[in-house]
């Protein structure tokens, strides 16, 4: 029997099924919008995209949408003309609970049934349609609510592997739950009955009246929330906007654009909400030796540090990752080993973090790299209370308590705009290296300004400048100028606050930390291990879990 598919709570999925129906939640992300992309806007938001995505895959042949936002209006009408379906309805559901409101949407589902039924060939089943009226029974004890947009069964998937709680999935197609009509009356007066049982579920923002909303995260147990949004959707951005000021519990937000790619990418955010919870999963036994061992494998280098069990640094190194972060692992730790003049059986125990952190073995336990720069940066200055860790590839920000935990952090996207690659594309287009370029940009004389944070488009600045004989210096601070307005930008999402401290590769170019204070009209701390710090902060986590308090 083919699917029916759809992608909203407000669906008649109940209507469906007893006219031979059989219906899904189309929420399979694709891997990316190369067919949508040839037949929609640019612009369009990944809820709308994934929908053609999916129908000019071949994935879907009957498809009832409901007029939820454009994005799906411009679907409807996009696969209208190419979409080749069985069978294609557009549902026009007002955004409002009230009087009219429900006998436009029972004129809707009375030409929905009939166009149904005319397409299956079947006739309405009283039984079966309220037999077809079955919610999912509500989370209860400690957990975490994902709420927002429409997520991906690949993201969610990934959330429930992550979180070290139970967690609910209440994002706007998935918390449906619609109680049945009286059993009495013709078909149009049931239909009528039915239309205000649809739209007396908890409201979607997508509502002219959600205050409803509230039930979501007002519940018993309610540990934590993660909130997931779509690139260039604003109903649930709004929402998102007032939670992060009144909710409770902690609270993360994440944001994709519908595909898949930015599964792996989000996974060390939401690894770093879960290790606030205090829950560690897949921590190996460690045997009790004198020493502990810290390896940060990043993009573009991997650093180990061992400590003693006074918390002393007996060893470190820096080398590049290369091609696999399992041999950049262990060129590190063997160099860090034998600086401190041990051997690695002398090791208690090992954390890795870092991009590679799950791909270095089982002989180590695994905390994101978020947690480990707020512990190294806590433990080298406690007054710190924002850590800037710009990398070969991301930049992070990372507001911490007086007691160095993690009190919120936010990254950049997936552009390298703004991090150590970035300077490094910079610096061989200028035709030198890095340190000269860091040195070099103190030495300005002109305010050059490279308007576009676009690593490509930037680039094509620079080559431009060149062009004109612009001075090296001058686009250097440029360049330095554009990654700190970049950075500090990150800053105030976080709420940031003085004293700053600034880690990773980058924190070695003076000339951004100069621009960057700048910015943030505050002196920025650099450490002598400041490109150490993540391992640092994991050497740390390996010496506490043999219970080792410094």
């Amino acid at each position: 029997m083919s699917i029916t598919y759809h992608v909203c709570k407000y669906t008649p999925t109940e209507l469906l099924t007893a006219l031979g129906g059989q219906c899904a939640l189309l929420d399979e992300a694709p891997e990316n919008f190369d067919l949508s992309d040839q037949v929609a806007h640019p612009n369009l938001c990944g809820f709308g995209k994934s929908v053609i995505q999916a129908a000019l895959a071949g994935q879907v042949k009957e498809l009832v949408l409901v007029n939820c936002c454009d994005p799906i209006r411009s679907a409807y009408d996009i696969l209208k003309e190419f979409g080749n379906l069985d069978f294609l309805y557009l549902l026009d559901i007002l955004h409002s609970q009230e009087g009219c409101s429900v006998q436009h949407a029972r004129d809707q589902l009375l030409a929905l049934a009939e166009a149904y039924g005319a397409y299956k060939g079947t006739q309405f089943d009283r039984a079966a349609f309220f037999a077809a009226f079955q919610s999912p029974p509500p989370v209860t004890g400690p957990h975490i609510a994902v709420l927002g947009a429409k997520m991906g069964s690949h993201l969610f998937s990934l959330v429930e592997e992550t979180m070290p709680l139970p967690v609910e999935n209440a994002t706007c197609a998935n918390n449906r739950r619609v109680a049945p009509p009286a059993d009495q009356g013709d078909f149009a007066a049931l239909m009528e009955d039915y239309a205000r049982c649809l739209l007396g579920q908890l409201p979607c923002m997508r509502m002219t009246d959600n205050t409803a909303r509230r039930a979501l995260y007002n519940t018993p147990g309610l540990e934590g929330v993660v909130y997931h949004t779509l690139q260039f959707c604003d109903y649930y951005g709004f929402e998102y906007a007032g939670l992060r000021h009144q909710l409770p519990v902690p609270l993360l937000k994440i944001e994709s654009d519908g595909t898949t790619q930015s599964r792996e990418q989000l996974r060390t955010r939401l690894e770093a909400f879960a290790e606030g919870f205090g829950t560690q999963k897949g921590d190996p036994t460690m045997k009790k030796h004198g020493y502990f061992a810290g390896i940060d494998s990043g993009s573009a280098s991997t650093d180990a540090v061992i400590l003693d069990r006074s918390g002393k640094i007996c060893g470190w190194a820096i080398v590049p990752t290369g091609a696999g972060a399992a041999t950049g692992a262990r060129q590190a730790l063997e160099q860090a080993l034998t600086m401190a003049g041990i051997a690695e059986s002398d090791l208690g125990s090992k954390v890795y973090t870092g991009y590679g952190r799950e791909f270095l073995g089982d002989d180590g336990a695994a905390v994101t790299e978020i947690t480990c720069h707020a512990r190294g940066a806590h433990h080298l200055d406690p007054a710190v209370r924002t850590v800037i860790d710009i990398g070969g590839q991301d930049s992070k920000v990372i507001r911490l308590s007086e007691s160095g935990a993690v009190e919120t952090f936010a990254m950049n996207d997936k552009c390298a705009a703004g991090t150590g690659r970035f300077l490094e594309m910079m610096a061989r287009t200028l035709q030198m290296k890095l340190p000269e370029m860091s040195e070099l940009g103190l030495d300005w004389h002109n305010d050059v300004t490279i308007s576009s944070m676009c690593t490509v488009f930037a680039e094509s600045e620079v080559v431009s400048l060149i062009a004109r004989s612009t001075a090296p210096a001058d686009i250097i601070h440029g360049l330095n100028k554009s990654v700190a307005g970049k950075t500090a930008a990150l800053a105030r999402r976080t709420g940031g606050v003085a004293p700053f401290m600034m880690t990773g590769g980058v924190a070695r170019n003076r000339g951004v930390v100069k621009e960057l204070e700048s910015a943030l009209k505050a002196p920025v701390e650099v450490s002598e291990y400041s490109q150490l710090c993540g391992s640092l902060g994991a050497a740390l986590f390996a010496l506490e879990k043999m219970g080792v308090k410094l």
